[in-house]
């Protein structure tokens, strides 16, 4: 157990000399690219612009103070504007820097390399067929990947039997592509890549309380049977966290 702890510790100057290799950035390799390449051809769905967002208006010290993970949800649907927000408000895209080694989002990033695709499994929003979608973030737009048969319960089924999870109206599924990270940072980068997960993970909650929705950060799920529902190859490409988003249960 002791031995997993060295990836919470970093390196001493003297160390980190002797042990943290020469990076492709300082080899002059060329950068990732950091929206994955998608099919052009195929049809996207226009989501809102932040600028018309008329939701997400409470103060900031009344969203810290509610914040706590909620599992219950409603059988009521999201609306196109409450997902706008969220995508928005976890990966949306402020800046591309003018080299095009870096993009600035929503959310903080080490070195502005921004690891994650989000991926949604939507069960419940008003207009969206339900099925597998990719968030194109450069654009603020969605792309349909395919459908996905009794979703609900797979979805339960692949995060250890947690069922409340398929029953989110939309199921959130951050995936790393490490390299973007490593392209800089070497064995460094997945350190960052976790505390990066903790920034969007945590902008999700924020942005759910904002607009009377709930949400969990779900940890435990089957990984290679997930990265293989979303068709990734868990290498270069693998889920590292989960959430699923609802409508609260009000109080009686």
């Amino acid at each position: 157990m002791e031995s997993n702890r060295r990836f919470l510790l970093f390196f001493d100057k003297d160390e980190y000399e002797k042990v943290v290799p020469e990076s492709d950035e300082e080899k002059n390799k060329p950068f990732p690219l950091f929206q994955k390449p998608y099919d052009e051809n195929k049809p996207l769905i226009d989501l809102i612009p932040p600028e018309k967002f008329e939701i997400g208006k409470k103060s900031f010290l009344d969203v810290i103070n509610r914040r706590i993970s909620r599992r219950n949800y409603t059988e009521e649907a999201l609306n196109l504007e409450e997902l706008s927000f969220l995508l928005w408000c976890t990966q949306g895209v402020k800046k591309t820097f003018k080299d095009k080694a870096g993009v600035l989002r929503t959310v903080p990033s080490a070195g502005a390399k921004s690891p994650f695709e989000t991926y949604l499994i939507i069960n419940r929003v008003e207009g969206i067929e339900p099925g597998l979608y990719r968030y194109i973030s450069f654009s603020h737009k969605l792309l349909f990947v395919k459908s996905i048969e009794d979703a609900g319960r797979k979805i339960g089924e692949l995060t250890y039997d947690q069922m409340f999870v398929g029953k989110g109206a939309v199921v959130f599924c951050w995936v790393a592509i490490p390299y973007r990270t490593e392209w800089r940072y070497t064995i460094l980068a997945h350190k960052f890549i976790a505390i990066d997960l903790g920034h969007v993970s945590e902008n999700l909650y924020l942005a759910c309380e904002a607009i009377n929705l709930g949400t969990v950060a779900i940890g435990y799920y089957e990984q290679k049977k997930f990265d293989a529902l979303l068709e990734l190859d868990g290498k270069d490409e693998l889920v590292v966290l989960v959430a699923p988003v609802g409508k609260r249960q009000r109080s009686k």
